[in-house]
């Protein structure tokens, strides 16, 4: 009972938080005047490299070498006409990290795509129609450091779609937005023989017989149907630095109705000129079918379950090189 209240502490904070970072604009859901709407395509392309780098030479405090790379692309394509709108965009992130006397091992690792289409039925509300459409995965196999030899995640295992219809408030809203679906479909996909056997990431497990022949194989995907609450803030709070905080919460009819997952991610980009920048972001999740600690059946090859569900929490600090694709193409075709 104690971790459930835990839980929802920290979704009602993120809400909280999402609402008091706005302007007071933003905050009373002042409308923008029609004008300012921009009709057609806006198109946004980058991609950067930020490192960071640690040595030390007879430093008598003890310190280890260590250098460590995230390489991201952005894109984002926008289409707005006087009642409807479209908005997609794809971010890729893989990272890596090398300590003296150690292998290689992966910092981030990100592959997701988010695709809305909204519908406004009465220009003089704030409410539209909306369908949401979303997919997310890795690009490399994943390990419980130290141990290398068993991955616990691979490309599309897991891989999670999400795909709903709702309202929305906010087309006319600077900065900020809220997004209520009641029907929110989720496909949660293990396609991987081994990990799909397991019953990883919530799927049906294999069903074995006592001498650990496979008489069923697990299943390699997971269908939810559930609600899903989404708010959204991006704004410069001060020159040259701007915050964006994304805050999921989805909650399934069938299976443990009430139980949240938590998806939270909060970034804070920091431009320094043209091509420097530093980014702080920090990201919070929760999802009841990600256990913290499992072992493997030596004989079954099945997934037990050590320790349960627990709040993850990453954090990122990093400066590097950020080229805006855009501006450099309209550059080169300037006359």
């Amino acid at each position: 009972m104690q971790t459930y209240s835990k839980y929802a502490l920290i979704v009602f904070f993120g809400f909280f938080t999402t609402i008091l970072l706005a302007q007071p604009d933003s905050l009373f859901l002042k409308k923008n005047k029609k004008d300012d709407i921009q009709i057609g395509w806006r198109t946004k392309k980058e991609v950067g490299l930020y490192l960071n780098q640690v040595s030390f030479t007879n430093w008598n405090a003890g310190g280890t070498n260590s250098i460590s790379g995230i390489l991201s692309s952005k894109a984002s394509a926008k289409y707005k006409q006087e009642k409807w709108f479209w908005n997609s965009a794809m971010n890729l992130k893989y990272g890596l990290n090398k300590q003296e006397g150690e292998e290689l091992f992966k910092t981030e690792d990100v592959i997701e795509v988010i695709s809305n289409f909204g519908l406004e039925k009465n220009p003089l509300s704030n409410w539209f129609y909306s369908a949401r459409f979303s997919f997310s995965t890795q690009f490399a196999k994943g390990f419980n450091y130290p141990n290398r030899d068993e991955p616990i995640s691979k490309f599309m295992a897991p891989g999670y779609m999400f795909f709903g219809l709702g309202m929305e408030y906010g087309r006319h809203i600077e900065r900020m937005s809220f997004y209520a679906s009641p029907l929110t479909f989720k496909t949660t996909f293990v396609l991987d023989d081994d990990l799909a056997n397991r019953g990883a990431f919530g799927v049906e497990p294999a069903i074995y017989d006592m001498e650990g022949n496979i008489l069923k194989d697990g299943k390699k995907y997971r269908q939810e149907l559930g609600i899903l609450l989404t708010s959204q803030f991006e704004d410069e709070v001060f020159e040259n630095i701007k915050i964006n905080s994304l805050l999921r919460l989805y909650t399934d009819y069938i299976n443990n109705f009430g139980n949240i997952d938590i998806d939270w991610e909060v970034n804070l980009d920091m431009t320094v000129n043209k091509y420097i920048k530093a980014t702080l972001g920090s990201h919070l999740r929760y999802d009841n079918d990600i256990n913290a600690e499992v072992e493997t059946n030596e004989i079954t090859n099945e997934e037990i379950v050590i320790e349960g569900p627990k709040l993850q929490w990453k954090q990122i600090l990093g400066v590097g090189v950020v080229v805006d694709l855009d501006n450099i193409i309209g550059e080169n075709t300037a006359p």
